[in-house]
């Protein structure tokens, strides 16, 4: 083991950065990082909680396989999983927890060599930047004046970078050619599906600690080449849009970038995917510039309005407070993101809809007429609004008179989960309850 004063010599010499991830000390902060994350296992079938009771011999032989050159990362376990609207499927990669504990130490190590290379418009997988700040950047820019997109769309960007061109970029920053050996080891594992061994002479792992640095590392290519023409652009990932003042101008510029892509960078362009239009009528991160302002995007409104149907099915007679508390679990993080827009109308749509999906279920629920209107004048509704049970209106429209709603007032959602709360260890989260019933 180095003493420490060797250790923080070492750790301003970017040559000896090798050095570095061999140590217990580095392996350890990659641990934590690998146990932070979670996830599953991967080819070799070891969990987070396995690799944790045997943390000190883990890491022990991780160090010695490194410092001899014997470690070996394994094939990733290949994983398929539906793009939205039936578009295909995305191939995902879960590295062993090994693995993944090796390139978390990594990535601390180089990230920091670097992001400070990296473009200012690039703001996916970087430190201190986020989505947020990617769409207000954007809208600065509509607001300049520039209100055409050239919105690019690379098709399988992370099946298909190319390794040569990635690993001579990244030795170009990293001087300590070990680590650039060790990373070609990582892409070139291969991948295990159904037994079977893929090999991956192309690509980068997407589902692997250090796949999204390396995805800036090959992209910042592009975002130098936009600014080498003068061009503004905002890019998170591999979701890139370059604003200008005309579609004459957009046009043009959507040809010779996507030339560079295709032949410098050896990358796909989606063209079924790609246009160019204004901003108003372009995606971008879920969210979308419309006269200046940010709105949320009416495809994601859309998937919002799907994902509230799938967690309220119909025909069910599973508990209300069970159904709430999956509908406020995902609601919770969708409208924490979404809380960018500056239509909050669109935010209240969402929440309007869940109420009525959940007074549609109760009136699903009532096994006859009767029953139902039995529960409305339990409810405190009178008799002539309650009588609303029996026509023939359809649960759906149902759900939307005045005596269903008086009936089951947001005060009374509220009311429901309280008693939830009083039996629910880790309920602080309930009180996000609030956000989208919301109080007279």
């Amino acid at each position: 083991m180095q003493s420490k004063m060797n250790i923080d010599t070492l750790s301003t010499d970017s040559k000896h950065l090798f050095e570095q991830l061999c140590t217990d000390k580095k392996l350890l902060e990659g641990w934590r990082e690998v146990k932070r994350n979670r996830g599953t296992s991967g080819s070799d079938g070891q969990t987070i909680e396995a690799f944790e009771a045997r943390l000190h011999e883990e890491i022990k032989r991780l160090r010695q396989e490194l410092e001899n050159w014997k470690y070996e990362p394994q094939p990733v376990r290949r994983v398929e999983i539906p793009k939205p609207e039936g578009a295909g499927v995305r191939l995902l990669g879960v590295p062993c927890i090994r693995d993944r504990v090796v390139q978390s130490a990594m990535k601390q190590l180089i990230e920091p060599i670097l992001d400070p290379h990296f473009s200012k418009q690039s703001y996916g997988f970087r430190p201190g930047r986020n989505q947020q700040q990617a769409v207000e950047a954007a809208q600065k820019i509509v607001q300049s004046g520039k209100g055409y997109v050239v919105d690019i769309d690379l098709s399988k960007f992370f099946d298909r970078v190319n390794q040569d061109r990635l690993l001579n970029r990244l030795s170009r920053t990293i001087e300590d050619k070990r680590i650039i050996k060790l990373v070609a080891k990582t892409l070139r594992s291969g991948a295990m599906k159904d037994g079977v061994l893929i090999p991956t002479t192309e690509g980068t792992t997407q589902g692997s600690p250090l796949s999204p640095l390396l995805s800036n590392v090959v992209l910042d290519e592009l975002d130098k080449e936009i600014e080498k023409r003068g061009l503004e652009h905002c890019r998170f990932a591999d979701d890139c849009n370059i604003f200008v003042k005309t579609p004459k101008a957009a046009e043009r510029i959507m040809k010779s970038i996507s030339e560079f892509i295709e032949k410098k960078l050896k990358l796909a362009v989606n063209e079924a995917k790609s246009k160019v239009a204004a901003s108003s009528l372009v995606k971008f991160l879920g969210m979308t510039i419309v006269d200046g302002t940010r709105a949320i995007a009416r495809k994601s409104i859309r998937h919002a309005m799907n994902k509230v149907k799938e967690l309220t099915p119909r025909g069910t007679y599973e508990k209300l407070e069970t159904t709430i508390k999956r509908i406020n679990s995902w609601y919770m993080g969708w409208s924490n993101y979404y809380s960018m827009t500056q239509y909050p109308s669109q935010l209240k749509a969402i929440e309007a809809h869940i109420r009525r999906r959940l007074r549609s279920r109760v009136v699903d629920q009532q096994k006859s007429e009767r029953s139902l209107f039995n529960k409305l004048r339990k409810h405190g509704v009178s008799q002539s609004q309650a009588s609303v049970a029996f026509t023939n209106i359809k649960r759906w429209a149902l759900s939307h008179t005045a005596a269903v709603e008086r009936a089951y007032t947001n005060r009374w959602f509220i009311n429901v989960m309280n008693l939830q709360i009083r039996s629910d260890e880790n309920h602080e989260h309930w009180f996000d309850i609030k956000k989208w019933i919301r109080l007279a």
